[in-house]
């Protein structure tokens, strides 16, 4: 076997029934990990990085509906997360998203989501697979004394170690949002998109001067108040290819 990759229980990780865990060393990309093995393991598959500093996951798809509709599931993915979060923060660390994949903690970017598919898929067609990936940043890297790893004032992001969670198990914390998107899947399924997209908009910053609503390839439609007349329209397709959480020099969240 690969030394590289490990396929554990899923009791290991406390998991609910229907997740296998592919677990990776530290250095591997676990949404590229999650695309490679897609077609071959099928929904439920969830890709591990074993980090000390950062919760990294990839979790294959199958989705129902056409890909346009589907990637949809990137604000299922993020209120999961964001729920999970929310669980073990204190009130006063409130948990919120910036359009469409950045997740910040008392205003400082704690990570996101990444989206992937099959090259070549048809907008009108319903993929194979979808891959969902999440970045959390548990702690800080240390840094050599050169910048206080604890002194976020002039940095962007932040980290649950700062915001006061010392001791979390990423593995626990991974559970935890498996059950979450658990619950948003299925109340998609059952009641339809709106409780999804009702909940990720109610983490986006307030906005009084504008309506927003999510359109059903996953656009956000901002609108006006009085006559909801469309003042600007979001592709998710386009923002998706530029992670606005991940810095590109390491892959990682912002610092």
């Amino acid at each position: 076997m690969d030394d590289r990759r490990r396929t554990l229980p899923r009791a290991d990780f406390d998991l609910p029934p229907g997740f296998d865990v592919v677990a990776l060393r530290e250095s591997k990309d676990a949404l590229a990990h999650a695309v490679a093995i897609a077609a071959s393991s099928g929904a439920g598959t969830l890709v591990h990085v074993g980090r000390f500093d950062l919760l990294e996951l990839a979790l294959v798809l199958e989705p129902d509906e056409p890909l346009s509709g589907a990637r949809r599931v990137a604000y299922a993915v993020m209120n999961a997360m964001g729920d999970a979060l929310g669980a073990v923060l204190p009130p006063e660390k409130p948990v919120t998203f910036e359009w469409p994949d950045t997740i910040r903690v008392d205003g400082g970017v704690i990570g996101g989501i990444r989206l992937a598919w099959p090259d070549g898929a048809d907008e009108a067609g319903h993929p194979d697979w979808l891959a969902a990936a999440v970045s959390i940043r548990v702690a800080l890297p240390l840094t050599g004394g050169a910048i206080n790893p604890y002194d976020v004032i002039t940095r962007e992001g932040t980290s649950l170690e700062i915001e006061g969670i010392e001791q979390i198990d990423s593995r626990s914390l991974m559970a935890s949002f498996c059950r979450y998107l658990l619950l948003q899947l299925d109340g998609w399924r059952e009641n339809g998109f709106d409780d999804v997209a009702r909940a990720y908009l109610g983490r986006l910053p307030p906005d009084r001067a504008r309506h927003r609503v999510i359109a059903s390839n996953g656009d956000l439609v901002e609108c006006g108040v009085d006559r909801r007349e469309e003042i600007a329209r979001l592709s998710l397709l386009a923002a998706l290819g530029a992670p606005r959480w991940r810095d590109p020099s390491s892959g990682d969240p912002w610092i």
